[in-house]
């Protein structure tokens, strides 16, 4: 039976280079996992938004990798502090009733810092606060692995998921259903 007291909000965003300020989370992907009436972990709601780019830089290569195009961002793109708003607003619709939203995701560091610093940057207050759980590191733990070993291939098949869709990976709303389905499983091993 799964632990009640948490919503968990798997998050993968993408982004047009390395760090927060100097480059943008020009797209986010989440989907809400929260335990069923029998206590089990489900997939539940999903949430997606690609946003106009604000920053001074876009490295070439992280664009390779999205492949989305930072013009028709620059053009069609939800600006940031939209974005946001409608984030929160999808995050407090789809968390339990008596449970906290926790932001998860498979390298937590990376896109929590992303999402964390464009809330401070809006002034506008982190529905996930100050932490996040993190997959690769939960995944060391509960599955004797070395970091090394904790990326999504091994993970897939220690925990009997399907390969990911390499013609899907990398966009946000598919990463982020990706990563809940193995936080379920991690959660459940």
């Amino acid at each position: 039976m799964a632990e009640t007291r948490a919503t968990y909000f798997c998050i993968d965003i993408e982004c047009s280079g390395p760090v927060p300020a100097l480059y943008d989370m020009i797209s986010l992907g989440a989907v809400a996992v929260a335990p069923d009436a029998e206590g089990n972990l489900r997939i539940g709601a999903d949430f997606y938004v690609e946003m106009k780019p604000e920053g001074p830089k876009v490295d070439a290569g992280a664009m390779k990798v999205n492949g989305l195009d930072i013009e028709a961002l620059r053009r069609d793109g939800t600006p940031r502090r939209e974005a946001l708003l409608a984030l929160t607003a999808w995050t407090k619709a789809n968390t339990r009733k008596g449970t906290k939203p926790v932001f998860v995701g498979h390298n937590a560091p990376f896109d929590w810092s992303f999402v964390a610093w464009c809330y401070a940057a809006e002034e506008l207050p982190n529905p996930y606060g100050y932490k996040a759980l993190d997959t690769k590191a939960l995944a060391t733990g509960r599955l004797n692995l070395h970091w090394f070993d904790s990326n999504k291939e091994v993970l897939a098949e220690r925990l009997g998921l399907p390969v990911e869709n390499m013609t899907l990976k990398h966009r946000a709303d598919y990463d982020a259903r990706y990563q809940a389905e193995l936080l379920i499983k991690l959660l459940e091993s």
